[in-house]
Parts: structure tokens; C-alpha cells; sequence
């Protein structure tokens, strides 16, 4: 889910506060809304529908980052990607992480038989290597998501969730709008800075603390643990897109959802923390 020459931003204001300043707050808030009200809708109706949904945003964010790794001649067989990554979060909905284990291991099989079947360019190992690398960090992680949503309580455990997401993000972007001065990592990603990070901290503990008794019957200072541990891994999540993107020459990873990039950039974040709060709520609530 930051004395330089007189021409340069000065590291005061190198920070989020500059380049987010510039973005449609309107639009972008609209889209949230809007993302929101889909996902609510389909975890608290027919669960499946949600599936669904997560089906279709893990497949178009699996050919945002293909297309990416292609512009850098990184070859990564997209029909077999997004067929395995189908395959991975319905089996783990349908039957738990053993079904995903299996379904992992045929998904990169899939991916790597798909990619030695083209005629080498020379860069065979580097291809299978990113494919592999590709299945783990997209459909993998996803798919926790999808263990959570199974269980009884799963649609309260993927708000809690997402929520955590959420307030780790907008904590983040508030506080480093407003106070941002010191950036987390300049070369990596200039927006991130170490205030913004304190209120991505602030939102996230306060606010499942607060969410996590009232959504799963759990003690707020359980939330306030997972709160902090969302924070850690919704940072790097972020961090981590964003030195990929660095390293392919991108801005965004696609272009669909206005004032957010495309879906790979609003899983960033999501992704490492699904198998985190997964693992944890079977200790905090059963």
C-alpha cells in the first residue's frame, strides 16, 4: 500500500509532500470508494463473487508486470501465469493451503515448461528465474487472501485485513504530506519518508486496535500488534514494487485505475501482508 544545488529540491522537501501534492485527491478517493464498495459487496453477499473478483485483479496484475518485464526483454509466459494463478486462489478457497501447495508447484511447472518450449535467446535462465519469482509474489501471496475468506469468519478477518492496509497507507501519505522532511529511502522511493511511515504506524495500531475487538471478538491490544505488523509489511511491500518498477524504467505498473496506476499497484502493499495476518489471526482468534 519521501545543501543540494539551488535547482534541485532540497532534502527538507524531497519527501512525499512534493510529488503527491500534484495528485487528484477527488478522483483518487472516488476510486477508493468505488473499489471498496465492490469488495464489501461481494464478501458480504456471495463470497464466490469475491473469488471472483480477486480472480480477475491477480490475473490483470500478473499482465501489468509481464508486459513491464517485457520491455525489458524479460520474458514471462502470460497464458500460463494467469491460467495457474486462477488455479491457485480457487484451490485455496476451495480447499486450504494443502490444494494451494499442489496448485503452486503445477503453476510453476506450467511457467517454466512454457518458457524452455520458446527457442532460447540466450537468456533462458534469467526468464525462468523472474517466471518463478513472478508466480510466488503475485498469485502465492494473493492466495492467503483467499485461505482467510474460507474460513467462518472470513469475511470480518479480510475487512480487518484490508482495513490494516488501508490505514497503514493513508496514515503514511497524511503524515508525510504534512510533515514529511526525511526521506525513508531517496534512492528507492523519494515519496516514503520517516514521518510518513510514524503515521502510517499511528493509523494502523490505533485503528485495528480500535476495529479488531468490535470485527473478531479479539483484545485491542492484539490488534494494535497486528496494526504494527500490517505497517512493516505493507512498507515493504511498497518499497519492494517500487524498486522494481526503478529497475524496469516505469512510473506505474499499468494504467487502469485513474490517480492509483493499474491493480499491480494497489496489491503492492497487500501482498506481503496476506500471508502474515492469515498466520496470525489463527493465533489471535482460532
Amino acid at each position: 500500500m519521501t545543501a543540494a544545488p539551488s535547482e534541485q529540491p532540497s532534502p527538507e522537501r524531497s519527501s512525499a509532500e512534493q510529488p503527491r501534492a500534484g495528485r487528484n485527491l477527488p478522483v483518487a478517493i472516488g476510486v477508493g470508494i468505488a473499489l471498496a464498495a465492490l469488495v464489501l459487496g461481494t464478501l458480504y453477499t456471495v463470497k464466490e463473487f469475491f473469488v471472483a473478483l480477486a480472480v480477475l485483479a491477480v490475473a490483470i496484475a500478473c499482465h501489468e508486470l509481464s508486459t513491464a518485464l517485457a520491455g525489458q526483454r524479460i520474458d514471462v509466459p502470460v497464458v500460463p501465469l494467469m491460467a495457474g494463478s486462477a488455479i491457485m486462489l480457487i484451490a485455496a478457497y476451495a480447499d486450504g493451503t494443502d490444494a494451494l501447495a499442489v496448485a503452486l508447484a503445477l503453476s510453476i511447472v506450467a511457467v517454466i515448461a512454457s518458457r524452455i518450449a520458446v527457442p532460447s535467446s540466450g537468456r533462458l535462465k534469467r526468464d525462468l528465474a523472474v517466471g518463478v519469482f513472478v508466480v510466488v509474489y503475485v498469485p502465492l501471496l494473493a492466495s492467503f487472501a483467499m485461505v482467510m475468506a474460507r474460513r467462518p469468519d472470513g469475511a470480518d478477518q479480510l475487512v480487518v485485513f484490508i482495513l490494516a492496509v488501508v490505514l497503514s497507507d493513508t496514515g503514511g501519505y497524511a503524515a508525510g504530506v504534512l510533515f514529511g522532511r526525511h526521506p525513508m529511502a531517496p534512492t528507492v522511493s523519494p515519496k516514503k519518508s520517516w514521518e510518513g511511515f510514524a503515521g502510517s504506524m499511528a493509523f494502523g495500531v490505533i485503528g485495528i486496535a480500535i476495529a479488531f475487538p468490535l470485527l473478531l471478538s479479539g483484545h485491542w491490544w492484539q490488534g494494535a500488534i497486528l496494526g504494527a505488523l500490517v505497517v512493516v509489511t505493507a512498507t515493504v511491500g511498497d518499497l519492494g514494487e517500487s524498486l522494481i518498477k526503478r529497475d524496469l524504467g516505469v512510473k506505474d505498473m499499468g494504467k487502469l485505475l485513474p490517480e492509483h496506476g493499474g491493480v499491480m499497484d494497489r496489491l503492492d502493499s497487500l501482498l506481503p501482508s496476506a500471508p502474515v495476518v492469515a498466520v496470525l489471526l489463527v493465533l489471535m482468534v482460532g
